[in-house]
């Protein structure tokens, strides 16, 4: 099997997400099965990456010790299941910054492809909203639309999406490895 790059949206994706934010390490709780996901794709040979809006900094919710925090939470849980993720960036402008980081723009998978050596049109987005596809799509991607977090109101929202689509990032992991 070849080895894809795959990069992941967090919050819906990963982690259950809050229209409130996910704010603290503990507010942090990875959907059922995504940790299990992750470590299967890594022992397949594949490097995986999360590509993250994070615009509770931007808006002073929490701070980047806390988004650290988290990250820590979840890189350990992914470690103790024996996987791996390659790289993390993550956008902390809030959505009138009009930063290039914030998807629906191409910056973070920019930054991944630039420090990690991804050839972005070779790799897989998974993510549950439109940005994540709309910038996966931007930078020649193949995206993939899970159902968890917000993908069900973005299935609902755009009908026609060509894209494949999975109830959760397990699904769409087992799709990958098959």
């Amino acid at each position: 099997m070849l080895r894809v790059d795959i990069i992941l949206d967090r919050d819906g994706v990963i982690n259950l997400d809050s229209d409130a934010y996910v704010k603290s390490a503990d507010e942090w709780i990875p959907i059922a099965s995504s940790i299990k996901a992750i470590s299967q794709l890594h022992q397949a040979g594949h490097r995986v990456f999360v590509a993250t809006n994070q615009s509770g900094i931007g808006r002073g919710y929490f701070s980047l010790e806390t988004l650290n925090a988290m990250h820590e939470k979840m890189l350990t849980l992914i470690h103790q299941a024996g996987g791996e993720i390659t790289g993390i960036a993550y956008c902390p402008h809030s959505p009138d910054d009009n930063c290039c980081c914030r998807k629906p723009k191409a910056g973070l998978y920019e930054q991944l492809a630039l420090k990690h050596h991804i050839k972005l049109n070779e790799s897989i987005v998974i993510g549950d909203s439109l940005r994540d596809l709309v910038a996966a799509k931007m930078v020649g991607a193949s995206p993939i639309l899970v159902l968890t977090g917000k993908g069900q109101k973005t299935k609902q929202q755009n009908p026609s999406l060509s894209y494949p689509i999975y109830e959760n990032l397990y699904d769409a992991s087992q799709a990958l490895l098959s």
